[in-house]
């Protein structure tokens, strides 16, 4: 069996974000990506698992890219980062 070196295993959290644009759903997941970037360290992959539209009177006023975020874990130095993606996630949500 081969060994592994432990320097290169490493855990990583993911969390969920919602980005908004007048634009387009690319700008929104560069929106959320941006924003969760100013408050979330060592972001590594970020997969969009739902995109939608707010309507009003038959327009498109907003287009919003749901993405999972994943960053690496860095154990009990990281609750910051959990405290920052949770306030991230409750400003995303009340768009």
């Amino acid at each position: 069996m081969a060994t592994k070196d432990k320097s290169t295993e490493s855990v990583y959290r993911v969390t969920e974000v919602i980005g908004t644009s007048a634009q387009s759903w690319e700008d929104a997941a560069k929106a959320a990506v941006q924003t969760a970037a100013g408050t979330l360290r060592d972001l590594r992959v970020a997969e969009v698992v739902k995109m939608d539209v707010k309507i009003e009177d038959g327009k498109v006023l907003e287009f919003r890219t749901r993405l999972q975020l994943s960053f690496k874990y860095e154990g009990k130095a990281s609750s910051h980062a959990e405290k920052s993606a949770r306030a991230i996630k409750r400003r995303s949500s009340s768009s």
